[in-house]
């Protein structure tokens, strides 16, 4: 929330209502970006430093690995009554396998010693700091109005940006080395703007970027625009038979690991003689003949097989970067087999995602620290930085209020001689158009502000 420096009379009309929609919007975007930057931070760090589910459970290496049945039979003794839902194969030899299974309304991750078939460690999925950190990034813990509350502050955030943007602009003699360096020689208010618009303008392109590819699991820009429209066709699976499910189903309850082109294209079914060889033909199809069909198919280290639930279910063989399998988006790849027949039925990889899927394949992995430990590192400096303007903001909003005015909004005043009215209208109807839910609110909000707001008197700060 910029403060101009400058009283509105001697500003140009569309600077202060700039001035004036940048302090509206950061008003609201402030809370949830602090808690946006707070919870990516402690996402990024699992994603990053050690994984979703917590450390790196480590095993001593052996020259020969039990069969993936034998690890499930031992998690399926413990757990008689669950139902396999997962295997996740080990990221390098000294780490455990993981299992998934589902019993009594709990997900279960269990992680077992590869060489022994021995149990080490559970975990509940659902109640893990990443996973907990990771539904309050999404919904505020409360389902459809959190997402709708936060979608709204990231299309204002978008708003928040341009008009940060255009404020901090230089002209009128400003230097870019003003903008670009904050100046410490400075004091009180004036130090605290310094640093706000250099900071500001420095991480200004990656919160845009950051932004929209999180909007893009929003609950209406994102599920109901951009996702349909971005989604993997599987019309693309010829003579395959669909069921009724869509990938989403094989995400763990309230979180995001199935990759964002694929969530909503349907599941293949089993139970036709669609599809090429894949298990050779006279042996069952079951996990262990699976698991080695994933290993002539070339996948390697970490990778899910997710097991059928339904008659007509199918055997998903995975790799990405939104399961943190990967560290390449490009690699990206899901192959479907049928439970009966053993047959490769369907198959999508980053080649065959459309033009947006494949940029929001790159932008989530470099948006959740995917890509390694300097993508990781860079998101918690960004993180740090996106508090930091939060902060300087609000501490820039209290120093500047007018005296007397206590805890009271007081916004920067709009000019009685407004020029360039149109181009802010315009402004608003593009923020409508393309985020429809931040700017349904942001035209009423608009009107609000021209038919009261702007109508009462208000104390300029000197």
């Amino acid at each position: 929330m910029r403060d101009a420096g400058i009283r509105p009379s001697h500003a140009s009309g569309f600077h202060a209502v700039a001035w004036r929609w940048h302090f509206y919007t950061g008003l609201y975007v402030v809370p949830f970006l602090l808690m946006l930057a707070v919870t990516g931070a402690v996402m990024v760090f699992f994603t990053g430093f050690q994984t979703r589910l917590g450390p790196v459970v480590h095993v001593t290496p052996q020259a020969v690995a039990q069969p993936v049945s034998a690890q499930a039979q031992a998690v399926m003794e413990l757990r008689s009554q669950g139902a396999l839902l997962e295997y996740v194969a080990p990221r390098a030899p000294d780490q455990a396998s993981w299992f998934v299974v589902a019993r009594d309304g709990l997900t279960e991750a269990v992680a077992v010693d590869p060489y022994s078939a021995r149990v080490l460690h559970l975990v509940d999925k659902d109640d893990t700091v990443f996973a907990w950190a990771q539904r309050i990034h999404g919904t505020l813990l409360m389902d459809d109005l959190g997402d709708r509350l936060i979608e709204i502050a990231a299309g204002f955030g978008v708003v928040m940006i341009l008009t940060g943007i255009y404020l901090w602009w230089p002209r009128g003699g400003t230097r870019w080395a003003q903008v670009l360096v904050p100046d410490l020689r400075l004091k009180g208010r004036l130090w605290w703007r310094s640093l706000h618009g250099s900071v500001g303008f420095w991480i200004s392109a990656v919160l845009l970027a950051f932004l929209l590819t999180g909007l893009s699991w929003a609950g209406i820009w994102g599920g109901k625009v951009v996702q349909p429209w971005g989604s993997f066709p599987a019309e693309k699976w010829d003579n395959v038979p669909m069921s009724d499910a869509t990938h989403a189903r094989l995400n763990a309850t309230g979180q995001h690991e199935v990759p964002w082109g694929l969530e909503q294209t349907q599941l293949p079914a089993s139970g036709s003689d669609a599809g090429t060889v894949g298990v050779p033909a006279g042996q069952p199809v079951n996990l262990d003949t699976v698991a080695a069909l994933a290993r002539q198919l070339g996948f390697e280290g970490q990778h899910h097989i997710q097991l059928p639930q339904e008659d007509n279910g199918v055997f998903t063989i995975s790799a990405d970067t939104m399961s943190g399998d990967l560290r390449n988006p490009t690699r990206d790849r899901t192959v479907h087999v049928d439970r009966y027949s053993g047959r490769v039925i369907a198959e999508a990889a980053f080649a065959d995602y459309s033009l947006v899927a494949k940029g929001m394949a790159v932008g989530i992995a470099l948006h959740q620290g995917d890509l390694g430990l300097w993508n990781a590192a860079l998101n918690l400096l960004f993180c740090a930085g996106v508090a930091l303007l939060c902060i300087s903001g609000m501490v820039m909003w209290w120093k500047r209020r007018p005296a007397g005015s206590g805890w009271r909004i007081v916004a920067p005043p709009v000019p009685r001689d407004l020029p360039l009215w149109k181009g802010g209208a315009a402004l608003m109807c593009a923020v409508a158009l393309a985020f429809p839910l931040s700017g349904a609110v942001l035209l009423a909000l608009l009107l609000l502000d021209w038919l009261v707001v702007s109508r009462l008197p208000v104390r300029v700060a000197s």
